[in-house]
């Protein structure tokens, strides 16, 4: 029996067959070689996976929160890279836009988003405020054309691949939460520029960076949002981010059961029965949960608590069941290159990307206790 519940819609079905013609055979390389080939963007663009969410208005597809994690669990099950390049594109730069943008703005920024002809990235970490966006650094001041910019980013995914970023900064530090304001940058702005890429453990293939501002300067209309709202922006932003990652930790549990059961079916002993057992159980368990976030998104309702809940549980998921696959496939699995090595090593980031697993148990515990 294969992984419980995968997608028919027809969005889920366009994604794997996509995947398994595009991303798989690649997967391996992305890793290896820690870059995403050229073609592969293209080529999500193509399908129309990189406007999936956006509004059909300006160059969108208007699908919901349920066909969008479907999309991302299947490009996710082919490559994990490519799966959060299109998370945080539509959730984190996109989303936020459609919602907080002018007229003007949607036009001349979400369209070439929606249409696939620019990358979108999320500037809001900083080396000292990476789970508490009200102690950011970043500052910007007025000018008399606009904004000035000044500051730097850490952890950033489709950093240097980009051409939009949502950047956030403060007009004073000491104003919290009330200073905060968004706004858009383009890539080759003077005074921009990717400082440096972090080889990572996982996920490699994604371009995750540092970005420094030096004295940026930003037109008026650059601005998303009133002033002081840029803490909404981000936040809304960040707790459909979340279902967004909780797909993609999702798409790497079904290909690590994918991985398992086929060496279990090769070496069928108690603990390898045991082992899909367990992860079965689980990833049914999580995907319920992920598609419960979903629906309550697309349905309006409040989902902070189940965002945070999707998110827990998936990155446990994908990190429980890829060391399941490694630990049935033995030594093979250990080996470099090997797809239950490269599979665990994905799943390992999930649980600090996107909100630390820490963070979301403080969040979940919050709202559970708040009456």
């Amino acid at each position: 029996m294969g992984p419980p519940g995968r997608s028919t819609n027809g969005w889920g079905e366009r994604a794997r067959a996509f995947a398994e013609r595009e991303l798989l055979p690649r997967a391996a390389q992305i890793d290896r070689e820690d870059r995403m080939p050229v073609e592969v963007p293209r080529a999500l663009a193509r399908e129309g996976f990189l406007g999936l969410s956006l509004p059909k208005q300006y160059g969108g597809h208007d699908a919901g929160s349920l066909a969008t994690a479907s999309v991302l669990e299947e490009l996710a099950r082919g490559s994990a890279a490519a799966a959060v390049l299109v998370a945080v594109h539509l959730s984190v730069c996109g989303s936020p836009i459609a919602q907080w943008g002018d007229d003007r703005q949607k036009e001349e920024l979400l369209r070439p988003l929606a249409e696939g002809r620019w990358i979108g990235a999320f500037a809001l970490t900083e080396p000292d405020a990476g789970s508490d966006a009200k102690q950011l650094r970043t500052q910007y001041r007025s000018s008399v054309d606009g904004f000035r910019l000044t500051g730097s980013k850490t952890f950033i995914t489709n950093g240097g691949l980009a051409e939009l970023l949502l950047v956030f900064a403060t007009r004073d530090p000491s104003l919290g939460s009330k200073g905060i304001t968004a706004f858009a940058l383009r890539k080759g702005t003077p005074g921009f520029s990717v400082t440096s890429r972090f080889d990572k453990l996982g996920l490699r293939g994604s371009e995750t960076t540092e970005l420094a501002f030096d004295d940026v300067a930003l037109p008026k209309e650059a601005r998303i949002g009133p002033e002081g709202s840029g803490l909404k922006v981000a936040l809304g932003a960040l707790t459909g981010g979340r279902i967004g990652i909780a797909a993609c930790a999702l798409g790497v549990a079904v290909a690590a059961y994918d991985e398992l059961r086929r060496t279990a079916k090769l070496n069928p002993t108690d603990l390898t029965r045991s082992l899909v057992a367990r992860s079965y159980s689980e990833l049914a368990a999580t995907r319920a949960l992920v598609e419960r976030a979903a629906a309550r998104r697309d349905a309006g309702l409040p989902v902070e608590e189940e965002a945070s809940a999707a998110k827990l549980l998936a990155s446990q998921a994908a990190v429980h069941i890829a060391n399941a696959a490694l630990d049935a496939a033995g030594r093979a699995g250990v080996s470099s290159g090997s797809a239950a090595e490269r599979l665990l090593r994905d799943a390992r980031v999930f649980p600090i990307v996107e909100g630390t697993t820490e963070i979301q148990e403080r969040i979940l515990g919050r709202a559970l206790l708040a009456d």
